[in-house]
């Protein structure tokens, strides 16, 4: 249409005669135009009349072409490696190649042009979550225990400790079945490496916290070696994942980047795949929550928590009755204790104070006390505590 008309003011003046300011009139337009469609026909003919596009014959700001095609290199090659390729992402790997990274919008836009991004309308908004985050490294671990598969269907278990604060993955490892002990053992390990840290948050699994057990007593393994080091542990509400959050959101990042490499076949493949992981995770994944940073970097960039709450020491109370061969059995970190009281006192009625690991037992009737222990975890069976020198025997004669 515009050409149409562009021509037709043309030879309204050139053919009919008018007069260029009567032209302007009748097509409501300036002098001006009609003067310089006047001079693009007598230079070009009927094609320099023609509708020209406005738009700049350079454009500064756009983006470069290795740089679009880089863009859509990282997203094809985080994607196959089981990485994050989100616009935050490939903009972080851009700047450490050397190129000037683009906003995230533009990035978006690319890979949405070359056909790279799946819409998502009914994901949950950021602005919907309600956050918590730890001040210092170390102020928080959270743990949990998530699963995979080896070659032929086997499953087993991954246990992992994360720092809260930093996304650092503190300790990672497979296990055939993870137990109690392997909790303990694990922990153990992490705080001689890394420091205790002030405080812990789970879930509710009997591997971490008795306080759900179809007979719940005793505080279990976990529970006495969080109580010895003074580490404040913290528990999400039952049916409520969304507590732990980081380490469920977590479990994504390592499951999508476990989905890109070959099963493994035995458990001792899967723990190398697990170390691989930890180290890039730590060291060459950009998080966006600590500002782009890796978690070692945000690790090591404060001053470390340590506990500082003192833990109340378990206080209860137990009914039983000495079996044929002098002993009580007592639920302690986790396991069954053998508890020596005498053969004397075999089939007699007691009860037994347990105040943290020190346990008085007296008999039931009498009052009398007939033994005292203190629980050591790394054994099973206690023998007495040997009674207080009477101070009688040592005067001097």
């Amino acid at each position: 249409m515009g050409k149409h008309k562009n021509l037709a003011i043309v030879r309204s003046v050139t053919s009919q005669g008018l007069s260029v300011a009567s032209t302007a009139r009748k097509y409501r337009v300036s002098r001006q135009w009609v003067y310089t469609l006047m001079r693009r026909y007598q230079a070009s003919g009927p094609a320099g009349v023609e509708p020209v596009s406005r738009a700049p014959a350079r454009r500064p700001v756009s983006t470069p072409d290795p740089v679009r095609k880089r863009i859509i290199e990282l997203r094809q090659h985080l994607t196959s490696q089981g990485a994050d390729a989100g616009a935050e992402t490939i903009a972080w790997h851009l700047q450490r190649e050397g190129f000037h990274a683009p906003s995230k919008a533009t990035i978006h836009r690319i890979l949405r042009t070359a056909g790279l991004v799946t819409a998502a309308p009914q994901k949950k908004p950021k602005s919907a979550m309600i956050r918590f985050e730890a001040e210092l490294p170390n102020q928080m671990w959270q743990a949990d225990i998530t699963h995979w598969h080896l070659v032929g269907g086997t499953r087993v278990d991954i246990l992992d400790f994360l720092d809260d604060h930093s996304r650092y993955l503190v300790g990672i490892t497979a296990y055939t079945r993870c137990t109690g002990a392997d909790v303990v053992e694990m922990m153990t390990t992490l705080i001689t490496g890394f420091g205790p840290p002030a405080t812990t948050l789970t879930d509710n699994g009997l591997v971490f916290t008795s306080r759900f057990a179809t007979h719940p007593g005793a505080r279990n393994g976990f529970e006495v070696l969080l109580a010895s080091q003074k580490i404040q542990q913290k528990n999400g509400a039952p049916g409520h994942p969304q507590t732990q959050g980081k380490i469920e959101r977590f479990h994504q990042t390592l499951k999508r980047w476990l989905s890109s490499k070959p099963t493994p076949t035995e458990l001792t493949e899967l723990q190398e795949l697990l170390d691989q992981f930890r180290t890039w995770y730590n060291t060459n994944r950009p998080h966006r929550a600590i500002g782009r940073r890796t978690p070692e970097q945000a690790y090591t960039a404060l001053p470390k928590a340590t506990p500082t709450a003192e833990q109340n020491t378990q206080y209860r109370t137990r009914r039983d009755r000495v079996d044929a061969s002098g002993k009580v059995t007592l639920r302690y970190a986790g396991r069954l204790r053998h508890l020596m009281i005498g053969r004397a006192n075999k089939r007699q009625p007691i009860i037994m104070i347990i105040d943290g690991e020190n346990v008085t037992t007296s008999h039931a009737h009498t009052g009398e006390i007939l033994a005292e222990h203190t629980l050591d975890h790394t054994k099973i069976y206690h023998p007495k505590r040997p009674p207080p020198p009477n101070p009688q025997t040592h005067q001097k004669r």
